[in-house]
């Protein structure tokens, strides 16, 4: 059974080398790749975080719609764990 989600990734990109569309075209090769299918991909820049966490100012917002099976989910965060440049991850399921 496929259901639609929402995927905010929080990307370090203090030490990125490279481009940040690069970084953020891999991590949605990374949902395919588990098995989701990628629809949408809103990059809502760089923001101040309220406090300094793990030493961070800032991060680089990226929302991913995508479609998958409910076990997809924790494919996805397993792998993201492994990728440095992800500073922090959150899955909704939408209506």
């Amino acid at each position: 059974m496929s259901r639609k989600y929402q995927g905010l990734i929080v990307l370090n990109t203090k030490s990125l080398e490279g481009n940040v569309d690069d970084l953020v075209s891999a991590i949605s090769k990374d949902f395919e790749a588990e098995g989701a299918k990628v629809e949408k991909v809103a990059q809502m820049g760089r923001r101040q975080f309220a406090y300094n966490a793990r030493h961070l100012e800032a991060g680089h917002y990226v929302n991913y719609t995508f479609n998958g099976a409910p076990e997809t989910i924790t494919k996805i965060q397993s792998r993201l764990r492994l990728n440095d440049h992800v500073h922090l991850q959150h899955f909704v399921r939408v209506a």
